[in-house]
């Protein structure tokens, strides 16, 4: 087999060896990576890469170190969550650098960081000035974590006594004018409410929509297939249609939600005559 081939077969399956060490191995971000985790990683890759390209090393001596430092790597991340002294050895401990507003100079030389590092990771986290810091920790992975003094904090609606409506994560609920039922019924709104509002920005139909978003609040952000076309707007009957439509399946919403006998039967009395009406004006809503 000519050279150029062997190396093409040792670099797929250095590549797919590889790739099963690392999801044995997890993931983490990468500002999260203690000085351990990168020097395994980095002696790993060039494991890998030396499978891959040198032709003179044999593969199982290869795999036998890549898989003894894999190995290593999972036993020593695993007594470091059952163990936290074995933690401190591997990780180390975080360092304050500055406490009440003073820099721990003794700590910086720890540390082996300059005055100038640590006014650099200070401006990275907004604060440009020592006087506004109350304490300044140095993290196991590198990062700098930066508390201002209460002064310098922005101003949140908790600090002036104002009550806030919580958020969730915005949800797609269309992806290339395909509606995700199952997610629209788990937040808690109607197909028929849905296609009222991407009505109301020049949709037809799902199809028309390439990326559809609702947030906590229930406003719905609509991307169209087309962006320099936009789709013309719906006229108002097939609008009055769909409202007509939301506002029945909300009525019966609400017979669900709610435990009074007599309001319950009244949301359905009223829904059962929307239903009626929305029957027999149906011809005339019609485009």
């Amino acid at each position: 087999m000519p050279e150029y081939m062997i190396i093409v077969v040792r670099s797929l399956f250095a590549f797919f060896f590889i790739f099963i060490l690392a999801r044995m191995l997890g993931k983490k971000q990468i500002a999260q990576l203690s000085f351990f985790d990168y020097i395994t990683g980095i002696s790993i890759g060039n494991m890998a890469a030396s499978l891959a390209i040198d032709t003179q090393l044999q593969s199982v001596n290869a795999i036998i170190g890549l898989l003894i430092f894999s190995f290593l790597t999972i036993i020593i991340a695993f007594l470091a969550m059952k163990s936290l002294n074995f933690r401190k050895i591997v990780e180390g401990n975080p360092i304050i650098l500055m406490r009440n507003g003073n820099v721990l100079e003794k700590n910086l030389f720890k540390a082996k960081m300059t005055f100038d590092d640590l006014m650099m990771g200070l401006r990275e986290k907004n604060a440009f000035k020592l006087a506004d810091v109350e304490m300044a920790v140095l993290e196991t992975d590198g990062q700098l974590s930066v508390m201002k003094k209460a002064a310098y904090n922005p101003l949140t609606p908790n600090d002036i006594g104002v009550s806030v409506e919580g958020e969730h994560i915005p949800s797609l609920i269309i992806i290339d004018g395909y509606l995700l039922e199952k997610r629209l019924k788990y937040l808690g709104y109607t197909e028929e409410w849905l296609i009222g509002e991407i009505m109301k920005q020049g949709a037809k139909d799902y199809k028309d929509v390439f990326l559809a978003q609702i947030d906590s609040k229930g406003n719905v952000y609509i991307d169209l297939h087309n962006d320099k076309e936009k789709v013309p707007q719906m006229k108002q009957k097939p609008l009055l249609a769909a409202q007509l439509r939301k506002i029945q399946a909300d009525l019966e919403g609400f017979a669900i939600q709610t435990e009074d006998p007599n309001a319950k039967k009244m949301y359905y009395n009223q829904s059962k005559e929307l239903q009626d009406l929305i029957d027999k004006i149906h011809p005339l809503l019609r485009e």
